[in-house]
């Protein structure tokens, strides 16, 4: 039973914090990446690929899917969310293995999947159900990475970046799906009488299933041959998806083009990871098509929009919606030809890191922005 204390309880939503939090990160890991990598900085948290992966993975992404999905949380569990995040991104930078920044980073994911895992399995349609071992599975993979800084030198930690990435995929083409679709069919009620083609279940249903088994498959050299088909096809369904959300109908709408570009990044990706399987080569360096192409497009996006919708604005007047989109596009184009390019690869890595965290920067100004003309606080 609610008490009246309860329920006047000032809470915050959990986006107001983490979006800006997690726009910052993202822009300043990937230049320090390469400054560790390539010029010496001694810092121990991203010494090493699988380490950045981690770092971007579920330092980034995990705060992206905390400010989407957790919604409004009481001050001090908002905070002490923030606080965990925030000793095991900055603690990590010095001590990677220390003791407290371990557990400040498992305790955030499983506080983070605590809240989360169960808001999903009442779900009465199969396809909504799934969200809920999906995001357990990824705030799992979290912790189980930690290992991979304990144990020098080792194959964990990447074996379980390949993984991670591959069912980031999933959820990108589950809730890029499930946020374009309405956004699109709006647009096309609005401005022609006509509905679109909306979320597409039985494309989507297809979705789920073939980018469920791929992660299975896909990163072990037996079975890559087996996923390539599978992930091939699947690239096609989502590129055939977004063809019937007939982006040509939204020249108009930055902010929806922005998007459509971050999942159309989903299909080329999907493409060019079948390619590398189907020669047998590592699936490494195409993993940047979702890492960069399409995450860091429609994450901006999505926090973006979400940001302007909370403060009543029109996420078709923000300007920077569509050159952020392009920026990315830049960013990810430039990492994927680096090392095939020769002589240029470091040029050109920097070149794609600082697209990137010029793309963040902005997003986080923006953010902040939006987030000063929304209502400071709400009630429970």
């Amino acid at each position: 039973m609610s008490t009246k204390a309860d329920i006047s309880r000032p809470t915050l939503p959990a986006w107001r914090l983490f979006f800006p939090l997690a726009a910052l990160h993202a822009a300043i890991t990937v230049p320090l990446t390469l400054a560790v990598f390539y010029h010496g900085l001694p810092l121990g948290l991203i010494a090493s690929p699988a380490a950045h992966g981690r770092e971007l993975l579920f330092g980034f992404a995990l705060a992206v899917i905390a400010g989407y999905l957790l919604g409004p949380l009481s001050r001090r569990g908002l905070l002490g969310l923030a606080a965990l995040w925030l000793v095991a991104r900055i603690g990590g930078l010095v001590g990677p293995e220390a003791l407290p920044v371990l557990l400040a980073d498992a305790l955030f994911a499983a506080l983070l999947a605590w809240r989360l895992v169960p808001r999903f399995q009442a779900a009465k349609k199969w396809r909504n159900w799934m969200l809920s071992p999906l995001l357990g599975l990824l705030c799992l993979l979290a912790i189980a990475s930690l290992a991979g800084r304990l144990v020098q030198h080792g194959m964990l930690t990447p074996a379980l970046m390949r993984h991670a990435v591959l069912w980031l995929v999933l959820l990108m083409t589950f809730m890029g799906g499930r946020v374009l679709a309405p956004a699109i069919n709006g647009h096309l009620m609005a401005s022609r009488r006509q509905a679109g083609a909306g979320v597409q279940p039985r494309l989507e249903a297809a979705l789920i299933v073939l980018l469920g088994v791929t992660p299975l498959l896909a990163p072990w050299s037996a079975t890559a041959s087996l996923a390539a088909p599978l992930t091939a096809m699947a690239g096609l369904l989502v590129l055939w998806r977004l063809w019937r959300w007939r982006p040509w109908a939204c020249r108009q709408r930055p902010d929806l083009l922005g998007l459509m570009l971050g999942y159309a990044w989903l299909g080329v990706g999907l493409l060019l990871a079948a390619r590398v399987l189907w020669l047998g080569q590592p699936l490494g360096g195409v993993l940047h098509a979702f890492t960069v192409g399409a995450l860091g497009t429609l994450a901006s996006g999505i926090m973006l929009r979400q940001a302007i919708l909370r403060a009543k604005g029109w996420p078709e007047r923000e300007s920077l919606l569509l050159p952020l989109a392009l920026l990315f596009t830049v960013a990810a184009v430039l990492r994927l030809v680096a090392f095939p390019a020769g002589a240029a690869w470091l040029p050109l890595l920097w070149a794609s890191a600082l697209a990137w965290s010029l793309a963040w920067l902005l997003t986080a100004w923006r953010l902040l922005g939006w987030s000063r003309r929304v209502p400071s606080r709400t009630r429970i």
